[in-house]
């Protein structure tokens, strides 16, 4: 497969991982198989400790379209960016390890690309959206406090910036991952808020979502992380960081 004919790069940040991600390529593989485009999938693998890396490098061998990319533990946002910036794509899709969000719903988002919109995000908010099984409430309570703050803080008019499945145009990508700052949790924000202030147009649409059980997201360390994570972006904004 060439670059030239790559309609949509796929990028799975990928942290010790072993146990779902051959289930998730495979599925990745099935559904692509039958699409009349050409497509890659970038695993970027953020330091794991469990094999996670071997294994993808076995199965890339005998699957070309798979990529791997070897990163130090650096979190899920340095991950996405590496794969972004080196995506080929004309569209660019980031999701879940775990595809807690199911691909085939990749076929809601496509169409609002002939709307003229630039980056098209699934949402777990909307009243349509179909939730399959919800988070802990603790974790429910958490998210919606996080929400406020981000409404808040930084960016008004969208109900879940952190659904982890989102796809660009490359040309839009490649002009917001650049000035992207974070590399934790709180980057989805962080690259919401740049599309918005390049002007891109933004569209979120209700998706079918499973909660993850054994979530990557810490409920007391990396809460209080991406709770702070706010703080840092707000006074990136006012030190003008990103200005294109």
């Amino acid at each position: 497969m060439t670059e030239n004919n790559i309609h949509i790069s796929v990028i799975i940040p990928s942290f010790n991982e072993s146990s779902v991600i051959l289930n998730t390529l495979d599925k990745l593989d099935r559904y692509f198989a039958k699409q009349p485009y050409g497509f890659e999938i970038v695993v970027v693998d953020d330091g794991s400790t469990d094999g996670t890396r071997n294994l993808i490098n076995s199965l890339s061998q005998e699957k070309p379209f798979i990529r791997l990319i070897s990163n130090s533990h650096m979190g899920k946002g340095a991950s996405v960016k590496s794969g972004v910036l080196s995506a080929s794509g004309d569209y660019i899709l980031f999701t879940d390890a775990d595809l807690s969000t199911p691909i085939e719903e990749l076929d809601k988002l496509m169409p609002f690309f002939k709307e003229c919109y630039d980056v098209v995000i699934g949402s777990r908010a909307k009243k349509e959206s179909n939730i399959l099984r919800y988070q802990p409430i603790l974790r429910q309570g958490m998210g919606k406090i996080f929400n406020i703050l981000v409404r808040l803080l930084v960016l008004r008019g969208i109900k879940d910036t952190q659904c982890g499945f989102k796809i660009f145009r490359r040309q839009a990508a490649h002009k917001i991952f650049p000035l992207q700052r974070l590399n934790g949790f709180s980057f989805d924000v962080e690259i919401l808020y740049i599309a918005k202030v390049l002007g891109y147009k933004i569209k979120d649409v209700p998706i079918t979502w499973i909660n993850r059980i054994d979530s990557r997201v810490g409920i007391a360390k990396d809460s209080l992380k991406m709770f702070l994570d706010l703080f840092i972006i707000r006074a990136n904004i006012l030190r003008g960081y990103y200005a294109a």
